[in-house]
């Protein structure tokens, strides 16, 4: 992958997101593999909701976002939005019948 600050051209600018958003939509799917392994651990709704673990979640997230000049907010939104969509999977795992 060609630097940002080396690209000549849009096309190059443009094929360097498009790399690395597959990076992210990958490392996202490997997330999820972790998400369901953690439900071997959990046995209630309480448990895969996990308040405490999620707020301090978005708290570190925020902090990392800010370390590298990103938007706090719109890192805490999109990760509101990722926990959501990854607890729904989570209760259908916890809740499915044995």
């Amino acid at each position: 992958m060609i630097p940002p600050e080396a690209c000549t051209t849009i096309e190059e600018v443009r094929c360097g997101i498009d790399e690395l958003d597959r990076m992210i939509i990958t490392a996202l799917g490997q997330r999820f593999h972790y998400v369901k392994a953690v439900t071997r651990f959990k046995k209630t709704a309480q448990e895969v909701r996990a308040d405490e673990r999620y707020q301090a979640v978005l708290h570190s997230r925020r902090a990392w976002a800010t370390e590298v000049g990103l938007n706090p907010d719109v890192i805490e939104a999109m990760y509101r939005l990722l926990i959501t969509h990854f607890i729904e999977e989570e209760m259908k795992l916890v809740h499915r019948p044995e």
